[in-house]
Parts: C-alpha cells; sequence; structure tokens
C-alpha cells in the first residue's frame, strides 16, 4: 500500500496545501529527475530542493535538511541516497529503489552510449565544443548550490565558523573529508549541549528555514509506521543487501575466476562504495589509482575525458565508474574481440551495481533510526554541524572547477576569458534571474561550441 501524508492542519488549508501523491506521480517525477540532474551533487541537492520543498512541497525544509544530514554521514553519492531517503519515506521500499534507480539509469544508458562513441570513433569536434561550454556552466552551478544551502544552513555565527573552519581544512591543509565531518560531529556534540541554541536544525531558529506553506511531510507530520524502527526489519534489509551484492559475486568469482577483470571489478567498486566519504569528489582519486594504476582499466587521459563526461551528463557524477568499466570491458575484450560493446555494456552495469547497492541498503536499513531522531537534538545537533562544514567542503569544490576552467593550463598559462564570461553569464541567470538549471547548461553548450568553432 502506498502511504499518502496528509494531516488535519493541511485539511484546514486546502487552498494551499499540496495534494497528496501518488506512487505512480512520484515514479513521473523521479524519472523526470533522473534526466534533469545536473551539476554534481550540490547542483542535484539544490534542484531537489527546489522542486521538493519549494515548489512541490512534498516535503518541509526542516524534514528535508535532516535527511541529507544523514545522507551526508554516508559513503556514496549523497544526492541519489537523498533521493531514496525521500521517495521511501513517502512510499515505503518501492518508492525508495524506484527514486533510486531512475536517479542512476538515465545516467547508466547515455554514459554507455557516450562511452561507446568515445573509444569507437575517438575524440569528436562537436563534443570538444560542447563541453568548452558546459564546464564553466557546472562551475557556477556549484557556486549556486553552496549559496542555496549555506544561506539556510548558515543561520548563526557558530555554524559560519564551523564552515570557514572546514573550508579552511580542505583547502589550505588538504585534510580528509572524513576528518572534517568526524571534528564537526563532534563540535556539534558538545555545542549542542553547552549552546543548544545554535545548534537547532537551522542554526536555532527552530525550522531550518523559511517556510515555504504545508507540505505532505510537515514538521510535525507523524512517522508513518513503515519508517519506524523495528530489529526484524533491520535483519531483512541486511539480508537481502548481503545476498545481492553476493550471488552475482560469486557467480563471477565461479564463472570466470577471481583475477578476472570483471571479477575484479566487482569487487574494486564494492571497496569504493563502502571506504570513501563525501561524495563523488572525494571518490575519484581512490578509483583514479585503483583503475589506471592499479589495474590499468584504462589511460589517464582517458579517465579524465570520462570525469568531463560524468560532469555533463545527469545523475550522479560518480556514475564516471560507468564509463571506467566501459572502457575496462571494451579494452580487455571481455567477451572476445567480436563482442566488445556488449562487453563494455555489461562492465558498466556491474559497476554500477556493485557501486550503488550499499546505498540503497544504508537508507532502507537506517532511515528508519533517523526518522526517530528529528527531534532529538543530541542527534540533530551534529548533523546540523556536518551540514555547516559541508557549505565550507562544496565551496572549496567550486574554487576546484573554477580553477581548472579559467586556469587550463595552470596559473603560469593563459586566463580563459571565454570560459569566465560563460560562467559569469551563468551564474548571473542562475542567481540574479533564478533560471532553470537545464537551460542554463543547454544555453553554456551552444555558446561553448560557437566560441570553439571561432578561427
Amino acid at each position: 500500500m502506498n502511504q499518502h501524508f496528509t494531516t488535519p492542519s493541511m485539511a484546514a488549508a486546502s487552498d494551499s496545501a499540496p495534494v497528496a501523491v501518488s506512487f505512480w506521480q512520484a515514479l513521473r517525477f523521479w524519472l523526470k529527475l533522473g534526466f534533469i540532474s545536473f551539476g554534481g551533487p550540490a547542483g542535484q541537492i539544490a534542484l531537489m530542493y527546489q522542486e521538493l520543498v519549494e515548489r512541490r512541497r512534498w516535503i518541509s525544509d526542516r524534514r528535508f535538511l535532516h535527511a541529507l544530514n544523514y545522507c551526508m554521514l554516508l559513503p556514496g553519492p549523497e544526492a541519489q541516497q537523498l533521493a531514496t531517503y525521500i521517495g521511501w519515506l513517502m512510499h515505503r521500499s518501492w518508492g525508495g529503489i524506484v527514486a533510486g534507480a531512475l536517479f542512476v539509469l538515465p545516467s547508466l544508458l547515455l554514459l554507455i552510449g557516450l562511452s561507446w562513441v568515445y573509444v569507437a570513433f575517438g575524440e569528436l569536434p562537436l563534443v570538444a565544443g560542447l563541453f568548452h561550454g558546459i564546464k564553466p556552466a557546472v562551475t557556477a552551478i556549484v557556486f549556486q548550490a553552496a549559496h542555496r544551502i549555506g544561506s539556510r544552513a548558515l543561520k548563526n555565527r557558530a555554524l559560519l565558523a564551523i564552515a570557514a573552519a572546514a573550508f579552511c581544512a580542505i583547502f589550505a591543509f588538504g585534510l580528509p573529508f572524513p576528518l572534517i565531518v568526524a571534528a564537526a560531529a563532534l563540535i556539534g556534540y558538545f555545542g549542542g549541549r553547552c549552546a543548544p541554541d545554535s545548534f537547532q536544525a537551522g542554526g536555532g531558529h527552530g525550522k531550518a528555514g523559511k517556510s515555504f506553506g504545508p507540505a505532505l511531510i510537515d514538521d510535525d507530520t507523524p512517522t508513518p509506521e513503515h519508517a519506524r524502527f523495528h530489529w526484524s526489519w533491520l535483519a531483512k534489509v541486511l539480508g537481502a543487501g548481503g545476498l545481492l551484492w553476493l550471488l552475482p559475486m560469486g557467480w563471477l568469482s565461479a564463472r570466470y575466476g577471481w583475477d578476472h577483470a570483471l571479477t575484479q571489478m566487482g569487487w574494486f567498486f564494492t571497496k569504493a562504495a563502502l571506504l570513501t566519504f563525501g561524495g563523488a569528489y572525494a571518490v575519484l582519486p581512490y578509483v583514479f589509482q585503483g583503475a589506471v594504476e592499479q589495474h590499468g582499466w584504462l589511460t589517464p587521459t582517458q579517465m579524465m575525458d570520462g570525469l568531463a563526461l560524468g560532469e555533463t551528463t545527469p545523475g550522479p557524477l560518480i556514475m564516471v565508474v560507468a564509463f571506467v568499466g566501459f572502457v575496462g570491458g571494451y579494452v580487455k575484450a571481455v567477451f572476445g574481440p567480436d563482442s566488445l560493446f556488449l562487453a563494455g555494456a555489461v562492465a558498466a552495469t556491474l559497476v554500477t551495481w556493485f557501486t550503488f547497492l550499499p546505498s540503497f541498503v544504508f537508507i532502507l536499513a537506517g532511515g528508519p533510526f533517523i526518522e526517530s531522531t528529528h527531534d532529538d537534538l543530541k542527534f540533530t545537533a551534529p548533523l546540523t554541524a556536518i551540514t555547516a562544514a559541508v557549505v565550507g567542503v562544496i565551496l572549496n569544490l567550486a574554487l576546484f572547477f573554477g580553477y581548472h576552467v579559467l586556469w587550463p593550463q595552470g596559473f603560469d598559462g593563459r586566463f580563459d576569458w571565454g570560459s569566465a564570461l560563460i560562467a559569469l553569464g551563468a551564474a548571473v541567470a542562475l542567481l540574479r534571474f533564478k533560471c532553470n538549471v537545464i537551460h542554463v547548461i543547454a544555453a553554456c553548450a551552444v555558446v561553448g561550441f560557437a566560441v570553439r568553432a571561432l578561427p
């Protein structure tokens, strides 16, 4: 049965309250989101906030940020996990599975096609020109996301200080993201005990930010039965997740052997999913080291080109693993020289499965516990501090993008004025005129191609 969220207060305000959303209505939205979720994790979270909190009011600002805080703690793609969490909260397990899967599926199909064109036909001037415009747009999108999330999460000096400290820690000292998260959680824990008003959700203002009217999942909406914690449910999720990992891994090992490329891909990307924190940007160095240097599935140049493809397709940026898998399976000809496309497509699908499976387990297993804590300060204070720290980390990522886009040969090289103007135009469109993200990306792609085509 689908769980619809309605409250007596919403019934009294029927003129402004959203109507209940069916499973199929939600499915259509999650499918649409899978095709328009550009801009990396920061841009995707901002897009979901705009659609789910501001426009559709499926979930309140405070409940959205509470779910986001949990996803930020997990290894793996936080935007995809957030979609899974909200889908699960609205429509039980299948709602979460559909939301999470549709967040990834369009990107997987697109990357299989683009990866095939890349390895089979080489460099395409058209694609290079489009990338020239899209990269500055992505830079502007990440800056906008840092601004949007920061303006709602940093509501007092304590949280501003945490964000600034996190930025300095990663920008100036290169501290690992897990250490920054742990330090922020510790500060939040003790801060919630010593200065609770500063560490309330949203920085001590009761609600996490501006109210956009009654939401289907509002601040005071009771947790539905399927979202309550039960030990039996936890055991079922862990057991199912274990089987869904063990069966394909066992079959690959028995069929091809442990040292075969497909088996090693499954094992390597399982470790990447479990051992790397901080989202796609933190995972990429680990993937580069293993896929390029250790296993030789692709070259450094191919890895960089794959990252560009990942930045310019919808879905999580970590979907670059699909490109890694495709190129590795294609180049290694795991099914023989006459089945190169099949080898690449199967390898891309395989690594996507092992990369994202843990995320579904984390949400379906941990969600009920997290739902029981959204009014408990000893749990919310550390998560509020983590959100503040993540704002600083996102700002660092935006600067990282900006550096590589504006100075493609480093500070010793020339300044790319064309990319700077594209990025500035995208920023104005997003921040000043509130333009749609997909429209901005499309316009910048056309401009980038035109600039590259000039003599």
